[in-house]
């Protein structure tokens, strides 16, 4: 196989890190500060045998996604809005900036007096998200060429046919990198949230646990898994998107 295949060259950036990862433990020599990539996998092989592994991943798994999706249902419809009407942008311009601004700790710490631990992971990633979404969308809906608006009413054209010929490919690129950052942001507001709140069964708690037991390898193992659910959350997201990308195609 040749050097220039995109997946080949990613496989070697995996393994040279995976060898630095394994000559730094070897450095240190001591597994409760550094666990080595064998001990984390063996860890992890493990933890799949147990049901509680597979229930915290689920639990955090729907909490982080539904935060996730009504942030991106919340910030889409917001932008719409927002662009369709000046003061609407002007209103939500400063609660947006505090948003994005506010440490995520400081939003955890607050929403604790109002939420219950074991929706919190919703909240912060709903909290965290939604500027992200809102932000993408709406510049966005600013490329679309007005003139073309115009010429499409004057055709009247239906406003289904509008938002697929129009508005769906001047917005689309800014509303996929804004998702795709999205995704990221989610997991890592929404376990730092269950990190703090230690809501019961979750893998937050599973992170805060191994770092009052100084338990090295399962706090490795339980970053492995997020790292690689959230991986697979970023490319179920990039999927849906080509798909979009498709129908435009075809409808065109």
């Amino acid at each position: 196989m040749s050097l220039k295949n995109p997946r080949l060259r990613r496989l070697l950036a995996a393994a040279f890190w995976l060898l630095v990862w394994q000559l730094a433990a070897m450095t240190v020599g001591q597994p409760i500060l550094l666990a080595s990539p064998a001990a984390t996998l063996a860890r992890l092989a493990e933890l799949v045998q147990t049901g509680g592994f597979w229930r915290s991943i689920l639990f955090t798994l729907g909490h982080i996604l539904a935060g996730f999706l009504l942030a991106a249902a919340a910030g889409m419809g917001l932008a719409a809005l927002a662009g369709r009407f000046g003061l609407v942008a002007d209103l939500l311009s400063p609660l947006l900036a505090a948003m994005r601004s506010v440490p995520v700790a400081s939003f955890v710490i607050a929403a604790l007096i109002w939420v219950p631990s074991r929706r919190l992971s919703v909240l912060i990633a709903f909290v965290i998200v939604l500027p992200v979404i809102y932000a993408g969308t709406l510049d966005g809906l600013r490329q679309i060429d007005s003139q073309l608006m115009e010429m499409a009413r004057l055709f009247r054209m239906s406003r289904r046919n509008r938002f697929r010929v129009i508005v769906l490919p001047a917005a689309l690129p800014s509303v996929a990198s804004a998702l795709s950052v999205a995704v990221g942001l989610a997991w890592k507001s929404g376990v730092a949230a269950e990190v703090i709140g230690i809501p019961g069964g979750s893998i937050g708690e599973k992170l805060y646990k191994a770092k009052v037991y100084l338990a090295t390898p399962d706090l490795f193992a339980w970053t492995l898994v997020i790292v690689l659910i959230s991986a697979g959350c970023a490319k179920l997201v990039r999927l849906g998107l080509k798909a979009v990308r498709r129908l435009e195609v075809k409808s065109a």
